[in-house]
C-alpha cells in the first residue's frame, strides 16, 4: 500500500485529462494535492470537488506556467498555505500542432517555455521546501523521441523536457530528491482531439500496441504514483515509459 499522508503535492495542468487522474491517485493516497491550472477553471473546482467529496484535500491555483511572475505569485500562496512541498509532478503541455512551414518563433517559445522552461523555474521555486525523500516527476511524451506528424514544436519542448530531468537528477540527487520522466505513449485524453491527424494517430497506435489498446490517463498516474512511493527510491534520472509497448517496435 502506497501511504502518501502528510505529503504536499503539486500538479500542474491538473484540471483535466491525465493531470485530473494525477491529482485524484495521489488525493487517494493521501496527500494534500495542489492543482494548477490556467484557462479551465470550472474543470479545476470540479476535480477539488470530487476529491473533497471522497474524503481528499485539494485547492486549485491558477498561474500561466510561461510566465515567470505567475510561477512565483503562486508558489507565494503555496507558501502561504504549506511549509513543505514533497512532490512536484510537472504535467502541464502546451503547443501548437502545425506542419514545419507553418511555424512561427512565437509557437516554439510557447511550446518550450510551458513545456520546458516551467520545470526549471518550479523546481527553483520549490526547493527551499523540498528535504530528502522528494519526488520530482515530469510527464512526457514518445514525441520527444520519435518524429510524430504536426508535433514538431512540441516533441522538441518534450526532448528538452527529458533532457532537463537527466540534469536535475545529477544536481539534487546529492539532497535526496529523486527527478524522473514518465513518456506516455498515445492516450485518450481530450488533447488528441485537436490532432489534424487523430484517426490515423489512434489507427496507428492500436495497430502497433501489444496490448491491444490506448493508453489511459490512469495508465499514468499510476506509474507516477508508484515514482511517488518509497518503492522507487533507486530509480533516478530515468524516462520510464507507459505505452503498451507501442514504441518497441521502433
Amino acid at each position: 500500500m502506497i501511504d502518501l499522508q502528510g505529503k504536499v503535492a503539486l500538479v500542474t495542468g491538473g484540471s483535466r485529462g491525465i493531470g485530473k487522474s494525477l491529482a485524484q491517485r495521489l488525493a487517494a493516497r493521501g496527500a494534500e494535492v495542489v492543482i494548477n491550472y490556467v484557462r479551465h477553471r470550472t474543470n479545476a473546482n470540479e476535480v477539488v470537488a470530487e476529491i473533497e467529496k471522497s474524503g481528499g484535500r485539494c485547492v486549485a491555483l491558477r498561474a500561466n506556467l510561461a510566465d515567470e511572475d505567475d510561477i512565483a505569485a503562486m508558489f507565494a500562496e503555496i507558501r502561504s498555505r504549506y511549509s513543505r512541498l514533497d512532490i512536484i509532478v510537472s504535467n502541464a503541455a502546451s503547443g501548437v500542432l502545425k506542419p514545419v512551414a507553418e511555424l512561427r518563433g512565437r509557437h516554439w517559445d510557447w511550446a518550450v517555455n510551458i513545456n520546458a522552461r516551467a520545470l526549471m523555474l518550479i523546481t527553483q521555486q520549490a526547493l527551499p521546501m523540498m528535504t530528502a525523500g522528494g519526488r520530482i516527476i515530469a510527464i512526457s511524451s514518445i514525441g520527444a523521441v520519435r518524429a510524430v506528424s504536426n508535433y514538431t514544436v512540441v516533441g522538441a519542448s518534450k526532448g528538452a523536457l527529458e533532457s532537463l530531468v537527466r540534469h536535475l537528477a545529477v544536481e539534487l540527487g546529492p539532497l535526496g530528491i529523486t527527478v524522473n520522466t514518465v513518456s506516455a505513449g498515445v492516450v485518450e485524453t481530450d488533447a488528441l482531439k485537436k490532432f489534424p491527424n487523430r484517426e490515423e494517430i489512434i489507427a496507428t497506435a492500436m495497430a502497433r500496441t501489444p496490448l491491444g489498446r490506448l493508453t489511459l490517463p490512469e495508465d499514468v498516474a499510476n506509474l507516477t504514483l508508484f515514482l511517488c512511493s518509497d518503492m522507487a527510491s533507486m530509480i533516478h534520472g530515468q524516462t520510464l515509459v507507459v505505452d503498451g509497448g507501442y514504441a518497441i517496435h521502433g
